[in-house]
């Protein structure tokens, strides 16, 4: 008999997390590795488009030449890649450079894979107490993942771009860390983002989502962190100011222009409104008990005044839209992964204008910013402790955390 109840407990714990009988993965997970295996294959032939800046800026930082090391910056404006970033590249300097860009292609590509089961835990986390339907959670993170696959392949195999891949894979273990209630984490991962790439601080408003009582340890630590990384380069080289006034060619698709905007290459304006619309974005998504939006809302405001319109940017979108279909909202379909695939990717391909690709990148911003900050959702209940159901709620949430160890 008990032979009989261990099975069908074994049946019940495979059925509820996924599980393929005598394998320690997740039925999600498994089609998702192979999605992203098929699209390496099918990027990496034409990828590594921009990993040369990744080498050239780690072999310069690691050199005593006279413009590298803490003058890195200061005579290379144009390598906006930050100290974390460069050292993580300095790991494939003991291979060819082929094999180097090889390794760091398929390193990120697999990271990717990471965040998809870090955003799935994240779900389960946030919805601890309230009941969740682990197998529709682990539905609605497939569904969104085979959306968010594509343009992950994009920044780290097409464009090889290991600095946004690492901004984007600690801001994920931000968030992860600010549902697991760790303040002293979430100010570390997001510290490693602005170190990767300094954009990344438009993320910075999870801070606020934290109790009001550790606000200040964490953002001294998250402050103390960015500092440790950027400014030995700052009292190295006091000309590394001037690396903040690079600018790059204002392109013609560009939400920018829309706006009038059509100086030759970035305004003097753009860089600090684009991380204060960022932060003042997150900072009313969390306000308004809405954090997972903060991410979406920071790449909003970076795709929305960015000059540029490179396809990797993208990437950062689908991790907003991720996480906020994930953990955001309880939808079975997560239709704005979708959605921003189809308007932001499918756009830059199939619209045959530049005006018509600045307007979709525009509208686009406007709608999903209106939608996750004003459009009614439904916020997790947690029952309250007591009453005659309490043991049972015990029994519920201790087997949500069971769930949620597996991998949800």
């Amino acid at each position: 008999m008990r032979e009989v109840r261990t099975a069908r407990t074994t049946t019940d714990y495979e059925a509820a997390t996924g599980r393929i009988a005598g394998l320690p993965f997740r039925r999600h997970h498994v089609l998702l590795a192979a999605w992203t295996v098929l699209w390496f294959f099918l990027v990496e032939p034409s990828g590594g488009f921009s990993w040369h800046y990744l080498r050239q800026g780690e072999q310069l930082l690691f050199s005593g030449q006279p413009d590298g090391g803490l003058s890195l910056y200061a005579r290379h404006p144009e390598l906006q890649i930050g100290p974390v970033s460069l050292a993580a590249a300095r790991l494939t300097a003991p291979f060819s450079p082929h094999t180097g860009q090889l390794v760091a292609e398929a390193a990120s590509a697999a990271l990717g894979l990471v965040m998809l089961v870090v955003v799935g835990r994240t779900a389960a986390l946030y919805y601890l107490g309230t009941g969740t339907n682990h197998r529709r959670l682990q539905q609605r993170l497939l569904i969104a993942g085979l959306a968010f696959i594509p343009m992950w392949v994009e920044v780290s195999v097409r464009f090889a771009h290991l600095d946004d891949v690492l901004a984007l894979f600690f801001t994920t273990l931000a968030a992860h860390a600010l549902a697991r209630g760790k303040p002293t984490q979430v100010a570390v991962f997001l510290a490693l983002a602005v170190d990767s790439k300094p954009w990344a601080i438009a993320f910075a408003p999870l801070v606020l989502a934290l109790p009001r009582r550790d606000w200040l340890r964490t953002a001294l630590w998250f402050a103390v962190l960015v500092a440790v990384a950027w400014l030995p380069f700052y009292l190295g080289n006091l000309d590394t100011m001037a690396a903040a006034k690079f600018t790059i060619p204002n392109q013609p698709a560009s939400a920018l222009r829309w706006f009038g905007v059509t100086d030759p290459a970035t305004p003097w304006w753009d860089r600090p409104t684009q991380f204060a619309l960022g932060l003042g974005l997150g900072s009313i998504a969390v306000w308004r008990g809405r954090w997972p939006a903060v991410v979406l809302l920071g790449a909003d405001a970076r795709i929305l005044l960015d000059p540029s319109v490179y396809t990797y940017y993208t990437a950062s979108i689908l991790l907003g839209t991720l996480l906020w279909d994930a953990v955001g909202q309880k939808r079975l379909v997560p239709w704005w992964s979708w959605i921003a695939l189809a308007a932001l990717y499918g756009g830059t391909l199939l619209l045959p204008s530049d005006s018509a690709r600045g307007f979709v990148r525009l509208a686009f911003v406007v709608v999903s910013a209106a939608y996750v900050l004003f459009w009614p959702t439904q916020q997790p209940r947690r029952p309250r402790s007591g009453g005659p159901g309490e043991g049972g709620r015990r029994a519920a949430r201790r087997r949500e955390r069971v769930l949620v160890g597996a991998g949800a």
